[in-house]
């Protein structure tokens, strides 16, 4: 690209020494005394592990068998669990014990101290099922909905209009009048409340013409608290209220008392209290805020009228409620928490509220992920007609880290994997990428959904949560879930640590979305997220590979310009630049923050310049101060696809697109999703880490610039737990990074300057073609599981057991055990894979007696080189299926098993659950299973970040003769090489190009 006279221009040796410096700036607080033993994997603790939702059914709770599932759980890998009290199960009601009373305190305080001997720690929901509320919740302090009704009076009528709430159920709860007030045919606005009489009679009337009037109720909301447990029961109070919070909590004071349980957080699920549209006092604060009085305007507020108005009283009735949730509920709820020496952990979404903000006041912010997602990784299960697609925005994922790196909270939680498959039909392998898709988002602090607590004598499946997936120990895949909880403790451990590295801060323009004139009350849900956040421009720079943060107006009053950056208040955060995508409406305020910030040397880049100032209030002296602000950006400089706006004392760049707006700043972004590899990155006191992951179907084998440098980098498996040094070729503030990775796999990369003398070499890897199928007889053993064990089977070829046509094997959910005798002739290296091919569903190895671990996602391979003898040789692999076909074979023969009040048990469609027309589940092992000779090699020169693979190359590139004897090095043809060859290796000589100026790999 070209620029006329007047740019500041970026070339590519400036755009480097800006990363350089950025990321020096950045991560100097990482620089360690090389001395010093780099920390490969972090110490692991408790809140490493995945922790998971404990249902606890009529919380008719016993010592006995609560630690029978405490002490499965942390055998497994749990690191903890959040105490969630919901309704009971039928036939034990005598066994209920009422939420917060004596007996269940105590039960409380028995599962703290239980949990604490075994390394684990207890969170709880600061109420039962959701949302907050009980039995004490009283109509003064219940949520309240906001009602209008509509009349017409007229000059000289005789009949005196009755203005009483038309929901006579509402009404004999209370619904105080807040105001009536009249509207006549030419503009006229009357309030005429004191006209009302004491038979709540109108008396009011015009002097002429028929004037339309509204009267505003306060009415009871009337919602209940969702799947509430005993002793929980009762309306939901008014979260915009503060008075009704302390009331709320009240009961919680009585009983915490004198008692220090030992609680790490307080929970709050997503907000769902539905219809709440007002509050006491929502008036005077609206007025105050706002500035101008809201009963003049009651008949927008309703629809009704000029619609820019209507938008605009909207915009404003929304910010307002917004303000109040957040000063009302979750500062002063996190408050009452954290002087009970606990903390909160928060799920914002569903407020109707700046989520940002929400998320901003609370000590852990947690998102959630609903529905089921399909990966293209090669081998994934995708039950097709039994998931509900997941409505995953991207960008709705990474609002809860924004927050928490803005703010410098270190935890970021999800309730993860909540129906993202039918119940009983959601494998392991199908929880992998949900993880490393929250995980690449910023979270960790994983909490399953979930797991319930099930008395031992209870018939199997146990009790039972409504909504899928089931972690406990009845599930048939229970004897392999630590494959999944090592690797997720694994990640976690490492994306704990430090802080986020990001760029890029990204405006979030929520009053575009506010100011509309559909509905009332916004409440800004997982479902549907696409539409109240939906940024096009935005989603392409988080797939073109640059990291960023949204930020809220208010964030932006937190940020500190400083040496051309934005740093948070801790200081642990410094952005390059901030991006303002499509935006109508912008605060005086925020225009003001962004000048600031323009004028401190920042880059401010903007999609477009805002148009307009959101709400009603001053409308045309805010318009104006607005025009003042931005006529001083007189100055105008063009390019393609660039325009730069220019003050005495600051620049703005604007930009269609704004990967060509950061080019200019000289922010770059990660090469990673060149190759299909999807990113995190976090800096941390051993150095900088990266997270990769392949959700695509093929596998990667690329040399791949980073966008950073240390003396050392570390490749780390958390799969296998593995590690080893690689090379890294750096030039210009970059390093070369030989990649490999299979489709369904993830890495780490760690840059670091500490000693690493103890850390071996990692082993790239190159499978031969000699493939060597273990087949022949072999033995099916069914040895855990139900309703029966099937008898031993043998088979003169592998396949699934579900394919013997034996009715006792299409109805049995557990593990059974396929052994085969093989003889293995030749073993001439040191490194063999065994991959099992299609595996239903999971599976632990075992060859010749040697116990090699868990097999549980895709790809279904593991190592096994040390093992494998030259001769006959004993594999015996371990397969566990799905609950699906036990389940099917009790519906089928009506046998009771939903036993629960309240919503029972549905399926996936929250229609009454029917297993007995499904067909039975394929299970087992259907292999092809292979032995795969592999080579090993370590990656300890520069020439090996090319010189393997060549399976990839589709173009073979002359590096020169003085690389030894071999000076040619295939590379795989991608737009990434055209931006790299000719530099970015630096072998000690420049490439030799025999490509014309029209190649788009020209030098």
């Amino acid at each position: 690209m070209s620029f006329f006279s007047g740019f500041k221009k970026h070339s590519n040796t400036k755009g480097y020494m800006l990363v350089f410096m950025a990321f020096w700036f950045l991560f100097s607080s990482c620089e360690e005394d090389p001395a010093q033993k780099v920390q490969v994997w972090p110490e692991v603790t408790n809140e490493m592990k995945p922790w998971t939702r404990w249902w606890w059914m009529g919380s008719a709770v016993n010592e006995s068998d609560l630690t029978y599932v405490l002490e499965d759980f942390a055998a497994r890998g749990i690191g903890g669990v959040e105490i969630a009290p919901i309704y009971g199960a039928k036939g034990y009601e005598d066994q209920y014990i009422d939420f917060l009373s004596p007996r269940w305190m105590e039960i409380l305080q028995f599962v703290v101290q239980k949990s604490n001997e075994l390394g684990m720690e207890v969170d709880m929901t600061n109420g039962t099922g959701w949302p907050f509320g009980g039995p004490h919740i009283t109509n003064d302090v219940a949520a309240r909905r906001l009602i209008m009704q509509e009349y017409q009076v007229s000059a000289g009528q005789s009949e005196q209009p009755l203005i009483l709430l038309n929901d006579q159920r509402r009404r004999e709860y209370g619904a105080p009048l807040i105001a009536i007030t009249a509207y006549g045919p030419n503009g006229e606005i009357e309030l005429v409340t004191d006209y009302l009489n004491e038979e709540n009679k109108l008396t009011w009337q015009p002097k002429s013409g028929t004037w339309d009037v509204i009267a505003a109720f306060n009415a009871h909301n009337r919602m209940l608290v969702k799947r509430a447990a005993p002793g929980g029961e009762g309306y939901t109070f008014d979260h915009l209220n503060a008075p009704a919070l302390s009331h709320y909590l009240s009961r919680f004071d009585e009983v915490f008392e004198g008692r220090n349980p030992g609680l790490r957080c307080f929970f709050n699920d997503s907000y769902e209290v539905f219809g709440a549209s007002w509050s006491y006092g929502f008036l005077d604060e609206f007025n105050s805020r706002r500035g101008y009085d809201l009963r003049h305007f009651f008949r927008e507020l309703n629809g009704q009228g000029d619609t820019e108005i209507i938008a605009r009283v909207k915009s404003d009735y929304r910010q307002t409620m917004s303000e109040l949730l957040i000063q009302n509920f979750s500062s002063q709820w996190t408050a009452w928490a954290n002087n009970k020496g606990a903390k909160t952990r928060n799920q914002s979404h569903g407020s109707p509220a700046n989520l940002i903000d929400v998320y901003a006041t609370v000590d852990i912010p947690e998102i959630e992920t609903f529905g089921g997602e399909y990966f293209p990784i090669d081998g994934f299960f995708w039950d097709e007609d039994y998931v509900s697609p997941a409505d995953h925005n991207p960008l709705f994922l990474k609002l809860a880290a924004s927050a928490a790196n803005i703010t410098g909270k270190r935890l970021v939680s999800c309730e993860t994997f909540t129906w993202v498959g039918e119940h009983f039909r959601v494998p392991l392998s199908q929880c992998k990428p949900e993880a490393e898709q929250v995980f690449l988002s910023g979270v960790n602090h994983i909490f399953y959904h979930g797991s319930t607590y099930s008395p031992q004598e209870a018939m199997w499946p146990g009790w039972l949560f409504y909504a899928s997936v089931h972690f406990g120990p009845t599930n048939s895949f229970w004897p392999h879930v630590s494959g999944l909880n090592e690797y997720i403790t694994r990640c976690q451990s490492i994306l704990q640590q430090g802080t986020a590295a990001n760029d890029i801060l990204v405006y979030w323009p929520l009053f575009d979305t506010w100011q509309s004139e559909e509905g009332l009350e916004m409440m800004m849900a997982v479902h549907g997220s696409r539409r109240w956040l939906n940024l096009p421009k935005i989603q392409s720079l988080l797939d073109r590979g640059y990291a960023f943060d949204f930020v809220s107006d208010s964030l932006l009053g937190t940020l500190t310009p400083q040496s051309n950056k934005l740093l948070t208040i801790d200081g642990q955060n410094a952005y390059s630049a901030i991006v303002v995508p499509k935006c109508h409406n912008m605060p005086l305020k925020t225009l003001k923050k962004l000048i600031r910030f323009a004028e401190n040397g920042v880059p401010v880049i903007f999609e477009n310049l805002p148009k307009d100032v959101p709400g009603l209030s001053n409308l045309e002296e805010r318009r104006n101060i607005m025009r003042g602000l931005l006529n001083e950006f007189s100055e105008e400089v063009q390019s393609e696809g660039l325009t730069l706006k220019r003050s005495s004392r600051a620049e703005f760049i604007l930009s269609d697109d704004p990967e060509i707006a950061l080019a200019y700043a000289g922010v770059e972004r990660e090469r990673f999703t060149d190759v299909g590899l999807k990113y995190l990155r976090r800096h941390s006191s051993e150095g900088l880490y990266y997270y990769l992951v392949n959700h695509t179907p093929d596998k990667i084998d690329a040399v791949i610039p980073v966008n950073f440098t240390a003396k050392h980098v570390i490749m780390l498996d958390p799969q296998t737990g593995d590690y080893g040094l690689i090379p890294a070729n750096s030039s210009n503030g970059k390093s070369n990074l030989k990649i490999q990775a299979r489709s369904g796999e993830a890495y780490f990369l760690l840059f670091t300057d500490k000693d690493v003398s103890d850390v071996p070499q990692w082993n790239y890897r190159k499978s031969l073609a000699d493939e060597f199928i273990v087949d022949g007889e072999w033995e099916i053993e069914f040895f855990e599981g139900g309703p029966s064990l099937p008898e031993s089977v043998k088979i003169g070829g592998l396949k699934p057991w579900t394919e013997l046509g034996n009715a006792q094997m299409n109805k049995f959910s557990g593990t059974a055990r396929y052994t085969i005798n093989f003889n293995y002739e030749g073993k001439s290296h040191p490194e063999y894979l065994l991959d099992l091919g299609n595996v239903m569903h999971s599976a632990r190895v075992i060859l010749n007696g040697n116990d090699l671990g868990l097999v549980w996602s895709p790809p279904y391979i593991i190592n096994v080189g040390e093992y494998l003898k030259d001769g006959e040789n004993v594999l015996e692999i371990e397969v566990a299926n799905l609950m699906a076909n036990r389940i099917r074979n009790m519906d089928i023969n009506n046998i009771e098993w939903q036993l629960f009040h309240e919503i029972n048990f549905v399926n996936i469609r929250y229609r009454h659950f029917d297993a007995s027309d499904w067909e039975v589940m394929p299970s087992g092992l259907e292999g092809p299973v292979k032995i795969i000779p592999q080579i090993n090699i370590p990656a300890r020169t520069p020439g090996d970040l090319v010189k393997d693979g060549k399976e990839e190359a589709e173009l073979v590139f002359n590096f020169g003769s003085k690389q030894g004897n071999d000076g040619y090095y295939p590379v795989q043809a991608s737009s990434l090489y055209n931006q790299v060859i000719g530099y970015g290796f630096d072998f000690g000589t420049k490439p030799l190009s025999s490509m014309d100026d029209s190649s788009r790999f020209f030098f």
